[in-house]
Order: structure tokens, then C-alpha cells, then sequence
């Protein structure tokens, strides 16, 4: 049925709001079809390809130690007698640093010189077959034993004329010839003693006995030397733990001395780097206590083994570092950083800017306000830049979009954000 003219008036009147609905949803859906068929700018962060230098390196921990290092222990329970420097002081080589009360070994010493002494002597009286008077007392022996040797040979040839002539009788030759006998076997006797007067065993004997000695008396003077302390080298006392007066026992540190113009750093470096490690690679310390200052090396040892250090492995690597103004002290905990590998003059983004898909990386190159995927090789990469070929220097490259909802395409229109 169609309606009138004057009916169709009174339905429009009757619903308009209802009309007016129905035309601001219409229009909503053309203008939203619209703008779908128009991609809308996104707000990008971008970066330049830029030239640079490429680092490959590995970041750890370490902790500074004395590259040339004296500690000077006590040797024997004593007192302190005298403290001669103060922590932290320059001393030079050959400087009296401490005294320790050293009369018990000063005494020990006297006594075990006396001991060696003695040995020695004793030894000297083996080695020529006994003391001076012995030896005197022995010569003059010999020389009488001989002289009785030669008067029975005399006697016994005097009595065998004699019996010849029939003036003397067989007993009395037979007399004589024991008498040359005797005599002989006494002279004997004496040279045997002068050449072999002690056995090996008593020999031995006296040997150890000043061995002994010796040991004894070398002992008392080391510990002498050691209660007596002076500077092996140049250096600084960085450690002092003990006072004059202070009781200290067998063993006890007593100083610390070391030349600290240069100093070795010990690096922990996680097993998974161990490999990546050789020697001479740059090292690089930093230390919180002195921000900004960097000390520099290179690596002299590189690890033997892995060692437990916490819940981590590692292996323990060491390099040298100048000190010459003696800032960096023994034991200080500072980061270490190994240079792997470095590249000058290398074409760089950052890391951000590298995309991966099946085929080959790529990144989004700004051109005209809108993205080109353009396909590029990665020679190198570190935690925050990758070297690369494939594009020139100052191009421009997206890194993400300002809001994280939004995605990178090809053929996006952007706008580069600072």
C-alpha cells in the first residue's frame, strides 16, 4: 500500500530522531571506509647508518693483586719491638721496615754456631785421621816402632852370624825372629791406624752430626733475619696489621709490601667465553670508586682450568695493568672488560634495527616518508651494534614505532621521531 503525501509527513515527524540515527551511522561507516582505504602515518624511531668502531668484547668482574708482592710473617712466638714505617709509605730497597724482639734468637744462634763449630772440627779430625796431639802422639809411635823393627832385624842378623860360628844356639836365633815379628806386626798396626783410624760408620756419624749442626745454625739465622725486616725491593707498605709492643705468634702477618706502578688484574670469565680468550687481547678496568677512569692491559695468562666461583664456572684470566699513580689498590673488586675483537672504520646500526625473517636479515630503510624493506649482511654483531654491507652511510633506518600496537611493513608511510 502506498502512503499519501500527508501520511509520509507525519511518519518523518512521528520517527526523525530515529531518521537522524540512521544518517550519522551511514555516515560513520563511509568515512570509516575511507580512511581503511588509506593507510594512516605511524610515528617511528629511526637511526643512520653511521661509520664507527666495532667491539667484541666480554664484560666480567676481577679483583687487583700486586704484581710483585713481599709478605713478611713472624717466625717464632716474640714481641713487636719496633715498627719503622707507616702504611701507605714509599720505601726503598734494603730500608729497615720492623724489629721483633729477637734475644732467644739471637741466643740460639750463639749456641748453635758453637754446635756447627764443634762439628766441623770433629769432622776435620776424621777427614785427617784424629786431632793435632793425636796425630803427634801417633807419628811419634811409628817412629819408635820402626826403630824397634830395625834393631830386632839388626839383632836377628847378629845372631845368625853368631850361630854360624857356633856361638849362638837355635832357641836364640828362633828368639830373635819372633822379636822381628812382633815389632813388625806393631808397626803395622800403627800405619793401619793412620791411614783407616775410624770406620765408615763413625764417619757418617760425624758427618751428621755437623749436618745437623748446620741445619740448626742456618735456622737460627733465618729466624733472625726474619725478626730483622727491610724492603726486598721499591715499593709501598699497603698493610701493617700489628703495633709496636704487640704480641704476635709463630706465623702471624706482620706487613705487606709491593710495587704498585703496575698491578695484575684476575678476571672471572663464565666457561662459555673461556674459549673466545688468548693472550695479549686489550683489557680494560673500571672501578666505582673513581668514575670515569679507565686503566688498560693486556691479557698475559689465559685459564687452565674451571673453578667454582658461586654458582658460576669459570675459568681465571690475568693481565697487567700501568698504575703509575698508584690509584688502584691490592684487592679492589672492579669490572673487566676483554676486547675479543675490534673493527675500525666498521658500517653500523644498531641492533634494533636488524630484522630476521626465513630468507636473510633485513631492515626497514626510511625513503620518502615511507618503508622499504632492503636486504643487507651482517659481518659482526655485540650486545648493542651490528657491522654490516648492503647500505651507505647517513641512510636511515627504522628501529620501532612509537606505539607498540603498531607494526613495520613495506610501504608504510612513517614519520621519523627524535
Amino acid at each position: 500500500m502506498v502512503l499519501s503525501a500527508n501520511n509520509q509527513s507525519s511518519f518523518f515527524a512521528r520517527h526523525r530522531w530515529l531518521v537522524l540515527t540512521l544518517g550519522i551511522l551511514v555516515a560513520v561507516i563511509v568515512l570509516a571506509s575511507f580512511v581503511s582505504m588509506h593507510d594512516e602515518v605511524v610515528l617511528v624511531r629511526a637511526a643512520k647508518v653511521e661509520r664507527g668502531t666495532m667491539r667484541n668484547v666480554i664484560s666480567t668482574n676481577g679483583k687487583i693483586e700486586p704484581v710483585q708482592n713481599f709478605e713478611a710473617h713472624s717466625p717464632v712466638n716474640t714481641t713487636v719491638r719496633q715498627v719503622l714505617v707507616k702504611e701507605g709509605q714509599h720505601v726503598k730497597k734494603g730500608q729497615p721496615l720492623l724489629q721483633l724482639d729477637d734475644a732467644d734468637a739471637r741466643s740460639q744462634a750463639a749456641r748453635a754456631q758453637a754446635q756447627m763449630k764443634s762439628a766441623q772440627a770433629s769432622v776435620q779430625d776424621v777427614t785427617r785421621g784424629g786431632s793435632q796431639e793425636e796425630l803427634l802422639t801417633l807419628q811419634a809411635q811409628l817412629v819408635k816402632a820402626r826403630t824397634d823393627r830395625d834393631a830386632a832385624k839388626r839383632s836377628l842378623d847378629a845372631m845368625r852370624r853368631l850361630q854360624q860360628k857356633g856361638a849362638a844356639s837355635v832357641g836364640e836365633v828362633k828368639e830373635a825372629e819372633n822379636n822381628v815379628q812382633r815389632t813388625e806386626a806393631d808397626l803395622n798396626l800403627l800405619e793401619e791406624k793412620q791411614k783407616e783410624r775410624y770406620s765408615k760408620t763413625e764417619v757418617e756419624r760425624v758427618e751428621a752430626q755437623k749436618s745437623e749442626a748446620s741445619a740448626a745454625y742456618a735456622a737460627a739465622e733465618d729466624v733472625l733475619q726474619k725478626s730483622n725486616i727491610t724492603a726486598p725491593f721499591d715499593g709501598v707498605v699497603y698493610s701493617l696489621p700489628v703495633k709496636q709492643g704487640s704480641y704476635v705468634q709463630a706465623g702471624d702477618l706482620l706487613l705487606q709490601e709491593a710495587d704498585l706502578s703496575k698491578v695484575l688484574v684476575r678476571s672471572y670469565v663464565d666457561e662459555p667465553d673461556i674459549g673466545r680468550l688468548a693472550a695479549g687481547q686489550k683489557t680494560e678496568v673500571t672501578w666505582d670508586a673513581i668514575p670515569g677512569r679507565v686503566w688498560k692491559g693486556s691479557i698475559v695468562s689465559v685459564p687452565s682450568a674451571i673453578k667454582k666461583l658461586g654458582t658460576r664456572n669459570i675459568g681465571e684470566t690475568t693481565a697487567v695493568l700501568d698504575n703509575h699513580d698508584y690509584r688502584l689498590l691490592p684487592n679492589t673488586n672492579v669490572s673487566v672488560t676483554i676486547v675479543i675483537a675490534e673493527q675500525q672504520n666498521a658500517l653500523l646500526i644498531p641492533r634494533e634495527a636488524l630484522r630476521q625473517d626465513q630468507s636473510r636479515p633485513y631492515v626497514y630503510q626510511v625513503v620518502d616518508d615511507t618503508l622499504r624493506r632492503h636486504e643487507v649482511q651482517v659481518v659482526s654483531s655485540n650486545l648493542t651494534n651490528v657491522e654490516i654491507s648492503g647500505l651507505a652511510d647517513n641512510e636511515v633506518v627504522a628501529l620501532s614505532p612509537i606505539n607498540p600496537v603498531k607494526t613495520l611493513r613495506e610501504g608504510l608511510p612513517v614519520k621519523v621521531v627524535q
